[in-house]
């Protein structure tokens, strides 16, 4: 237990329901789906619906979404809602106009947004209530307006820069010239009216008709290569989940096109440690971790894409074998010189949120538009706020992730899930971008070998070796960071924090839930 004379929370316990999101509006609103018949899946999709109205730099409906989904009784469900690059997207194209990288904030960046179809699937094919009715909260949010929380004012306010660069974006998001502050209140009513329509007539409200025609109009004027087709044929696709087993504990993930496959890899690599052993923020343990990242994310960069486009070894990456040779690189007394980089940006923003409802059914759910208030391009018409997911694409032949036409890119988002026994005990994801597979790897082994509990497992301090920097935040002691420093690691101070999470452990003994809720965010636990 925490020493409850410093700062900080104790996990939220309950015995009927949870709910675990990053913005106290969407907990309550999960619950409150939950207390009016709804099940697990209504409730996550009624909250991340919500988060992209009140937290808009994090998701939008512009965005993506990847779940895992654990009937009560049944195999675990695994989509993929992650969004596709237009038919007319080739290499060709852009190295025909000299164009060698995507940039973050062009129209190119957006890739047809897929979370609003996966909602739709979700729904149809496992929810108590209609789409409709899980995007009311959101709805009256956007129209009505909402509070802006704390954190999310400090992001906005950082964001000044590229918000001011669109003219949409400027006039939504910069009222009167300025960021939000804390406690100010913000509406999106032209958002408001297309959530309004999809609960009227689904899905369909936005990839096809009025909405699909204005959305493209938006972007073909900035440039894109977007269709009315791209939209219209958007389907999300049920996929196998990949799994590895650490510490007695099946840990499942979505597979590729999503780096769920990289937080497996830095778990095997671990799984050959005794890391009971080592301080939880010592130098010997961080150096671990930071080397099993390193050598995973090697691969990432060499492997990760879409499947249905190109072959990425996914046994292969996953087998105990291999681990053990990844490990046999690793020395506990100095860090591996000069690793390649991935090459991508550091930085993104996601929602990660978690349900678990009366009858026990648990889903891990995590939607995104990629880095702070995604692309930053907004279509006035309509509010949506599009995502830059497609900028981690590559524009060269010969690498696995080139831009394709109908392609998916790799991509960063993932939802967790920890099971026992043929049963699930924890829905969990953090969040942070690049960040996510380390993320998982660093919670999933302060709960399971360093006994912390879940609200404490969150709270930890972090660091993240990422592009030959290892960021640390403020909570690592200053010998430690200076010990990792005389290992090798080229140290920095973390500008802001690393990352987010939420997770629910499942007592099925007792009956228990206990939810734990990131600090890093303004969110929270609560059940009933």
């Amino acid at each position: 237990m925490r020493d409850i004379q410093l700062p900080g929370r104790s996990p939220a316990h309950s015995r009927r329901a949870m709910a675990a999101t990053s913005h106290p509006l969407a907990t309550l609103a999960a619950l409150d789906m939950l207390r009016n018949g709804g099940n697990a899946v209504d409730a996550a999709i009624t909250a991340a619906a919500l988060l992209g109205v009140v937290e808009p730099h994090s998701t939008s409906i512009g965005g993506d979404c990847f779940a895992l989904y654990a009937p009560q009784n049944g195999k675990v469900v695994a989509i993929n809602g992650s969004g596709k690059a237009p038919e007319s997207a080739t290499v060709d194209w852009f190295q025909g106009r000299g164009i060698t990288s995507i940039d973050y904030q062009s129209p190119h960046s957006v890739v047809v947004p897929g979370c609003v179809a996966a909602w739709q699937q979700l729904s149809d094919d496992y929810g108590n209530k209609s789409l409709g009715e899980c995007l009311q909260p959101a709805i009256a949010s956007a129209r009505d307006g909402y509070v802006v929380h704390s954190v999310i004012a400090d992001e906005w306010a950082r964001n000044f820069d590229k918000l001011s660069a669109d003219n949409n974006s400027r006039q939504i998001f910069l009222p009167s010239g300025a960021a939000p502050s804390a406690g100010n209140v913000h509406a999106q009513p032209a958002l408001a009216r297309t959530l309004q329509m999809i609960g009227e007539k689904g899905a369909d409200g936005f990839y096809r008709g009025k909405i699909a025609e204005q959305m493209v109009e938006f972007l073909s004027g900035k440039g894109g290569l977007h269709s009315i087709q791209d939209f219209s044929e958007t389907k999300p696709d049920y996929v196998t989940p990949i799994s590895t087993n650490y510490r007695g504990y099946e840990v499942m993930e979505c597979p590729p096109n999503g780096q769920g496959i990289i937080a497996l890899e830095i778990l095997n690599i671990l799984s050959g440690y005794d890391l009971k052993k080592l301080e939880p923020l010592g130098i010997d343990r961080l150096h671990l971790e930071s080397e099993a990242t390193r050598l995973a994310f090697r691969d990432r960069a060499a492997f990760l894409a879409d499947p249905a486009q190109t072959h990425v070894p996914v046994e292969k990456l996953l087998s105990m074998d291999y681990a053990d040779k990844l490990r046999a690189n690793i020395s506990i007394e100095k860090a591996i010189p000069k690793l390649p980089a991935p090459g991508e940006a550091p930085h993104a923003d996601t929602v990660y949120l978690t349900v678990v409802d009366e009858e026990r059914n648990a889903i891990s759910f995590i939607n995104s538009i990629f880095n702070s208030f995604g692309s930053g391009l907004v279509d006035g018409e309509t509010g949506v706020l599009f995502n830059n997911r497609g900028a981690s694409f590559v524009i060269d032949p010969a690498h696995p992730n080139k831009i394709s036409p109908r392609k998916r890119p790799m991509h960063t988002i993932i939802p967790g899930l920890l099971r026992k026994d043929g049963r699930t005990v924890m829905p969990f994801g953090v969040m942070g971008g690049h960040y996510q597979p380390v993320g998982h790897a660093h919670f999933l082994t302060n709960f399971l070998d360093f006994d912390l509990d879940v609200q404490e497992a969150l709270d930890a301090p972090r660091v993240f070796a990422f592009n030959n920097e290892l960021s640390v935040e403020r909570g690592i002691k200053n010998d430690v960071a200076e010990g990792l420093r005389a290992l090798g690691h080229n140290v920095r101070t973390a500008e802001t924090p690393i990352g987010g999470g939420q997770a629910i452990w499942i007592d099925w003994e007792s009956g228990v839930l206990s939810g734990g809720s990131d600090p890093r965010k303004d969110g929270c636990a609560l059940g009933y």
